[in-house]
């Protein structure tokens, strides 16, 4: 292996269920509108699992999928990272599910957990790993079945959430997808405004628990929203900079689908027209650590990353949590 090679993303998949729940499906579930969400947040689809299917069977999906695009094998994984919210059980880790169904069986298998910008983290991680060389192959996926911990009778969050899977394949290589380096930050003195509050050693199941509806997710909309627009903004220009760049360097962001107002407002404060920003959250909604491996996959195939081009993975979520990864395609 040439000494130059440095760790890449060499493979991306993602997997998204087909049951298709919209915004007019909504409007029978609770006091909203079509218009009102759209408006909003920008959604006006997501996709939504059967009851049958957890975290771990979408993740095996967008990982078959990375691999293949990859041309590697089970037998080649090293190590496998996911990084959700929805976990299948609190344990064992959904990695070792994950394992489970691809026969990646000579790979170890952990979860992190950092929210809607776990995905860059878990990313992160295996740049590190890899450049190490500890190890070759490296799994990165970020699932979610954010459905499972949405509460139906709340106007305020169910219109936002979705369900999905992407993963990539981290290895060195000097032909395939640079990651150039990756900013992580977190303030966990904004730890309970974006919150599933139940389930936990501090409000462990129970059936005072459950009648507070305290299993689902929770958010105060206008504090996420203010600190989102932010420390995105800031991150972003943070990251050009460390790197010895300019705005105008970088070809395409591909922020967390969280709100496309946040996105608009984000590329409005660095002066960016929103055509450098991939918008997909009309789809999708916000599939929290998926989001950021769903874009990827489907920028990459709409054409709109193209070979040289710096890309940008921003996202933010609870934590607060939030990351960059600046990626030469």
């Amino acid at each position: 292996m040439q000494q130059n090679q440095k760790a890449s993303i060499t493979g991306i998949g993602s997997y998204l269920p087909s049951k298709i729940l919209t915004n007019h499906d909504l409007e029978k579930m609770v006091d909203t509108s079509d218009d009102w969400i759209v408006q909003r947040t920008g959604i006006k689809e997501r996709r939504i699992v059967e009851n049958s299917m957890v975290t771990s069977d979408l993740a095996a999906q967008a990982s078959l999928r990375a691999m293949e695009d990859a041309g590697v094998s089970p037998r080649d994984i090293d190590m496998i990272i996911t990084s959700t919210i929805t976990p299948d059980h609190f344990f064992p880790s959904t990695s070792c599910y994950i394992q489970q169904k691809i026969g990646a069986m000579r790979a170890s298998a952990f979860d992190i957990l950092a929210a809607c910008a776990g995905f860059i983290y878990a990313l992160s991680i295996a740049q590190s790993v890899v450049n190490s060389g500890a190890v070759k192959t490296i799994l990165v996926v970020g699932a979610e079945c954010l459905s499972k911990i949405t509460d139906y009778t709340d106007r305020t969050t169910c219109v936002l959430f979705g369900d999905g899977a992407g993963a990539a394949i981290v290895q060195k290589s000097n032909t395939k997808h640079e990651i150039i380096s990756t900013n992580l930050a977190a303030d966990g003195s904004q730890a309970d405004i974006l919150i599933m509050p139940g389930g936990g050693a501090r409000n462990p199941a129970a059936l005072e628990s459950i009648q507070q509806r305290l299993h689902y997710i929770q958010f105060k909309g206008k504090e996420v929203f203010k600190l989102a627009i932010t420390n995105i903004t800031n991150l972003i220009l943070e990251t050009v900079e460390k790197n010895g760049l300019k705005l105008s360097d970088i070809d395409l962001i591909i922020p967390h689908q969280s709100n496309l107002r946040i996105i608009e407002a984000t590329m409005e404060k660095l002066g960016l027209p929103m055509e450098k920003a991939f918008v997909n959250i009309d789809k999708y909604g916000n599939t929290s650590s998926a989001s950021v491996p769903i874009a990827i996959d489907e920028a990459r195939r709409e054409g709109r990353i193209r070979k040289g081009d710096m890309v940008m993975l921003v996202a933010f979520g609870g934590g607060l949590t939030w990351g960059s990864s600046l990626i030469r395609w």
